[in-house]
């Protein structure tokens, strides 16, 4: 890893003062229902004793579409005996950030802290970034400190928060200091965000040496980049092409990355250029992952002939094509709905002393899905099992889309909780697939029950499930089991 750090934290990260935010985090409110107090959050958080306390039914939160309504739920909320758990006041907590009224949002944690709600990490985190969004990545610190003296553990969404914190005040060599005391303290295991918000704070400064270092940094880790990882390094490093002019020697692992990448945004005519770059310029050959980036990104975008190619061009240098390369072919095939050759390549896979997993086969599965071929599907998803491997999510989410389009719901619904029987938590992509195949086959009523279970069950209903709910046709007449989308829609109002 390249990132050159020599110094230490910043000295608020070891001595936390609790006086950071004295007084700075006592913004009034507009309303008079609060009093303001001059106490700091953190000392609040150091010195109040919590009871124990236990959840009841609070659903109004999700109605707050202003200050007024957040201020109102709270005063209901502290009049309750016993008080709600802190659950409800975090989703308070969070309605109020995401309409950005941050110092109000923390005025309530202030108040929580008074009231005796024991507050987690989670309430921590939506504090902690309040403080940032409003330049005061020292006040953050302070509260961070206090996570500490709790036993409250900060995850990486809090460290994340901070970096980002410090690198909007562009304070990025504090930044470093702290990103690296993670990494060697163990504090927690960077994800993709924090390597994100790290990338974009050295490309700002243009550290691109130390940001090559991190990608590199990051395939050790074993952590893909994003989209949005991606995109920064390749505005900063591709097209300025300030790697090269500080003799930035960049290895097969950093063009593959970019070139993944590209691939990702579908500016073609640059992984050209970086293709010809890489073997013409460095003299680096592509590797085997590289050439499987290449398939796999041409077969997505329904390039198969080009995909093909690359192929052709592995086998002529040597590098011989692995169950991942086929697995992507066949995808592609089965996108285009040539299913023969999907089939053909599948039953070749053998002859060529390769192994089809679980990916191979829910290409090719939901090929036969979108064909409507579920005979077919069915055989390959038993055969999945007798050949030992696991269906995951993917397999159960393409066969149930596929019973769904020929209406056999019930057998889908037998799958589903076969899916849950297996220890597989459905998502609420999976949840999206079965309300629109209920609501297509004018099963409205159990369309509706299954999406008060994903209420039940904690999980957030996405805008498409609603749409799927309202917009998806139903027949015009009128029934006691309802159908219709007036119905629908008032009795998703009123649940």
């Amino acid at each position: 890893m390249m990132i050159r750090i020599n110094s230490h934290l910043p000295h608020t990260f070891f001595k936390l003062k609790c006086n950071f935010i004295t007084n700075s985090l006592t913004t009034p409110l507009s309303s008079s229902r609060f009093t303001p107090h001059s106490t700091s959050l953190a000392s609040l958080l150091h010195s109040t004793s919590f009871s124990n306390i236990d959840d009841r039914p609070l659903y109004r939160y999700q109605k707050v579409s202003s200050l007024d309504d957040a201020f109102n739920l709270f005063d209901e909320m502290t009049q309750r005996r016993p008080l709600p758990s802190v659950v409800k006041f975090n989703q308070l907590l969070n309605a109020v950030t995401k309409m950005k009224h941050f110092s109000s949002c923390l005025h309530i944690f202030k108040q929580m802290c008074l009231i005796g709600v024991p507050v987690n990490e989670y309430s921590m985190s939506i504090a902690i970034k309040c403080c940032c969004q409003m330049s005061r990545t020292n006040d953050s610190f302070a509260l961070l400190g206090c996570c500490f003296r709790r036993a409250v553990v900060p995850d990486v969404f809090t460290f994340s928060t901070l970096l980002d914190g410090l690198i909007r005040e562009d304070r990025i060599i504090e930044a470093e200091r702290l990103f690296k005391k993670l990494i060697k303290q163990k504090l927690c295991e960077p994800d993709v965000v924090m390597y994100s918000t790290m990338i974009k704070g050295l490309c700002k400064v243009g550290n691109n040496d130390i940001v090559v270092g991190l990608l590199r940094f990051m395939d050790e880790r074993s952590c893909e980049p994003n989209v949005v990882v991606y995109n920064t390094i390749i505005d900063s490093l591709c097209k300025d092409k300030m790697v090269f002019a500080k003799c930035i020697q960049p290895d097969v692992i950093i063009y593959t990355s970019l070139i993944y990448g590209l691939c990702n945004l579908c500016r073609w005519d640059e992984v050209s250029k970086l293709l010809k770059e890489m073997e013409e310029d460095v003299r680096i050959s592509p590797s085997l992952r590289t050439f499987n980036i290449l398939v796999d990104a041409f077969c997505k975008e329904g390039m198969v002939d080009e995909a093909e190619a690359v192929i052709d061009i592995m086998v002529e240098r040597g590098e011989v094509p692995d169950i991942v390369t086929y697995s992507s072919l066949i995808d592609g095939y089965c996108l285009r709905g040539e299913m023969t050759k999907a089939r053909a390549l599948f039953d070749s896979l053998t002859s060529k002393g390769l192994v089809p997993n679980v990916v191979t086969y829910n290409s090719l599965l939901n090929g036969y899905c979108k064909s409507l071929k579920i005979e077919e599907a069915m055989h390959l998803f038993n055969e999945i099992t007798r050949k030992g491997l696991k269906p995951d999510r993917v397999t159960y989410s393409g066969m149930l889309q596929g019973l769904f389009r020929v209406g056999r719901c019930g057998a889908a619904r037998k799958l589903f909780d076969e899916m849950q029987s297996q220890g597989l938590i459905p998502n609420e992509c999976t949840y999206g697939i079965i309300l629109d195949g209920l609501c297509n086959n004018h099963k409205v009523d159990e369309a509706l029950s299954l999406f008060h279970m994903m209420g039940d069950s904690k999980l957030n209903s996405h805008i498409v499930v609603y749409n799927i709910l309202i917009i998806t046709p139903r027949p015009r007449k009128t029934t006691n089991r309802g159908g219709n989308v007036g119905e629908c829609c008032n009795r998703i109002i009123v649940s």
